[in-house]
């Protein structure tokens, strides 16, 4: 058994637990394996290891590494968790399964003329900066219900849920807490929230998706 794998079946573990103590079955929460910037090899062993679920920041990145894995292993679903820069939106339609970094009318217009373009659905996430931090990406709480709106009545885009990555030095259960009421509000289903610091906080408190890289594949190495 690799490392990778004994990462895997902790953090599963860990979750199903966290997901008991409120009641909720273990189908209800969902681990995506955030694997941007690591080797290969890690990610060879995840897949071999029987996982499925991954995220990755930046379009180009997973352009190297992600058709031949989808050609090899059935099942692949990708997720792209990183900011979407208009100029990449075709390439993120063509690879991704689910987008959860739509936060702005620009970026939702040209997501729906590539879906059309190339005749796929992706799945839609809205991220909220629940923070309101200047330098992150999503959406300010304040716009949520304008940009839903635009999504859903001007260009039939369905969306699923929301998305947010809470300050770095905040507690994540206010954010948390708040990303489960803006979800209620507009009748959202799903909640993508929790990183490998508090993620099974954040399954506790209501997450569908929990987005873990460091506990599951060890630290990045950026050099």
């Amino acid at each position: 058994m690799s490392q990778v794998d004994e990462n895997l079946a902790k953090v599963k573990q860990s979750l199903i637990k966290a997901l008991a103590s409120t009641k909720r079955s273990e189908n209800e929460c969902q681990l995506i394996a955030v694997s941007k910037v690591q080797p290969n090899e890690k990610l060879q062993d995840a897949l071999t290891a029987g996982h499925r679920v991954f995220g990755e920041n930046k379009v180009q990145e997973a352009q190297q590494k992600w058709p031949a894995y989808q050609q090899q292993f059935d099942g692949v679903e990708l997720h792209l968790i990183g900011s979407l820069q208009t100029n990449k939106a075709s390439d993120a339609v063509a690879l991704f399964d689910v987008i959860q970094t739509v936060d702005r009318p620009k970026l939702a217009r040209i997501l729906k003329k590539e879906m059309a373009a190339q005749g796929k659905n992706v799945r839609l996430y809205i991220q909220v900066n629940t923070g309101e931090e200047e330098q992150k990406g999503g959406v300010m709480p304040a716009d949520l219900p304008e940009l839903l709106t635009l999504c859903r009545e001007e260009l039939g885009l369905e969306i699923e849920g929301l998305m947010c990555i809470p300050p770095i030095d905040d507690e994540p259960a206010f954010h948390f807490a708040l990303l489960k009421k803006l979800a209620a509000r507009h009748g959202l289903a799903k909640l993508s929230m929790g990183m490998s610091s508090d993620y099974e906080l954040a399954a506790q408190m209501g997450a569908h998706y929990v987005r873990v890289g460091t506990a599951v594949f060890g630290e990045r190495d950026y050099s």
